[in-house]
């Protein structure tokens, strides 16, 4: 099936029509072990390594987006892609959801965990966004954060993929590398976030969500970081870090998504 996203159709602007309104929420701050100059190299070379990165999840729009973000809480993307595939090509608009019923929606997603539950979170929203929102996805993170299911971390993703918006969603890899790695410390995703927010180099702002996710599923792993293949580990303030000497800083190839 198609796969695509509305940000895909022409790179968008870098900043939002009100400046400084995605950089929330607001967090102590706390000194971090990295000069500004030493924060713009590690985006510059995530930049040269993954020059246009992608979310793995397919979607076809917006909806199927906001659908798919949410059924990917506690579950890996290739799992929901599975499940995703058949639903989609089924229903991928609200109407059609409401049409498939939540039962047909929880036998297509039950390899998802917690598929119960989000199969009644699929037909709240989608029955939201036809009563609510004439059928259409909402732009805005303060109107996304009212459909069942959808919490900030979704919101920040559709508002990047679908609408341009420039924002950050900490998922896990996001939380574990401001973390580990003493970047953007915080106990809670949206205080990961805020710091997050508060040192990107606004040119990098937009990739930048989607940079830190890959390098934490494919290099800065959970249960033993990569060091060796790590473009940054010259660079990178983590005791749990292994190597000094960065692997060659040259582009990967391209995602196949």
């Amino acid at each position: 099936m198609p796969r695509a996203s509305a940000a895909s159709a022409k790179k968008p602007a870098l900043a939002p029509a009100k400046p400084g309104a995605a950089r929330k929420p607001r967090a102590r701050r706390v000194k971090i072990p990295y000069s500004p100059e030493e924060i713009r190299e590690i985006f510059r070379r995530f930049s040269i390594q993954r020059p246009e990165p992608k979310g793995e999840l397919e979607h076809v729009n917006p909806f199927t987006l906001v659908v798919a973000v949410a059924l990917s809480a506690q579950a890996t993307d290739a799992g929901v892609n599975k499940a995703t595939r058949a639903l989609f090509a089924l229903a991928d608009t609200p109407e059609k959801m409401l049409a498939l019923g939540e039962e047909r929606v929880r036998d297509l997603i039950k390899t998802i965990g917690l598929y119960r539950n989000k199969a009644k979170n699929v037909i709240a929203l989608s029955q939201r966004l036809v009563d609510e929102f004439g059928g259409e996805v909402p732009l805005t993170r303060e109107e996304l954060v009212t459909l069942p299911g959808v919490g900030r971390k979704t919101a920040n993703v559709v508002m990047s993929m679908a609408f341009g918006v420039p924002t950050l969603a900490v998922d896990t890899h996001v939380f574990r590398i401001g973390n580990r790695l003493r970047i953007a410390p915080g106990k809670t995703p949206d205080e990961v976030e805020a710091a997050f927010m508060r040192i990107i180099p606004e040119d990098y702002l937009f990739h930048a969500h989607h940079w830190l996710i890959l390098h934490g599923r494919y290099c800065c792993k959970a249960r033993k970081p990569e060091c060796e293949r790590c473009v940054i580990a010259d660079l990178c303030k983590s005791p749990e870090k292994t190597c000094d000497v960065p692997a060659p800083l040259v582009e990967l190839p391209a995602q196949v998504v």
